[in-house]
């Protein structure tokens, strides 16, 4: 069952989120999109355009320069890929990255950025191309909603509801 679909964002929302860092990335359009490695595999891994080390207790935020539109009632959760978690202790700063069925049409284009912590005491290198984070989509119930706030509408990324 086919629920959702990858793409890239544009090179004006690439050259944002890269900064500095364009010069040493992967081109936005060489960029593979997220795939499974194998016709088992639930998660679809995704690519690093760059190296980035990342210091002993510290944190980088990596853009994917990809972006996920998907049917409703359905999620797409993050993690680090199984190796990189077992062989060094990486860690999603928020624990499991959600990406909501509506992402992909925020202000930033529902450009997928991973939020790495390094809690080793060594630095770690996610190379430039290799998979460093998976996605696995997954279905999602709702609550009967009663009296609250008006539901909002999303217009950007991290904590935009909540403002």
């Amino acid at each position: 069952m086919s629920i959702a679909r990858f793409g890239r964002v544009s090179p004006k929302q690439w050259e944002e989120a890269m900064g500095e860092r364009i010069r040493e990335a992967v081109p936005l359009e060489e960029i593979p999109l997220p795939r499974r490695a194998t016709p088992g595999s639930a998660g679809y891994d995704f690519t690093a355009p760059a190296e980035t080390v990342i210091p002993p207790g510290e944190s980088a935020l990596i853009p994917t320069g990809i972006r996920a539109e998907m049917e409703p009632g359905w999620v797409l959760v993050l993690f680090p890929r199984s190796s990189l978690g077992f062989k060094t202790g990486m860690r999603l700063s928020n624990t499991a990255g959600i990406i909501d069925s509506d992402y992909a049409f925020a202000k930033n284009e529902g450009h997928i950025m991973v939020k790495l912590r390094n809690p080793s005491g060594t630095p770690v290198t996610i190379g430039r191309g290799e998979r460093f984070c998976q996605g696995i989509f997954l279905p999602y119930g709702t609550a009967e909603e009663t009296e609250g706030p008006e539901m909002k509408t999303r217009s950007g990324g991290f904590g935009s509801t909540g403002r």
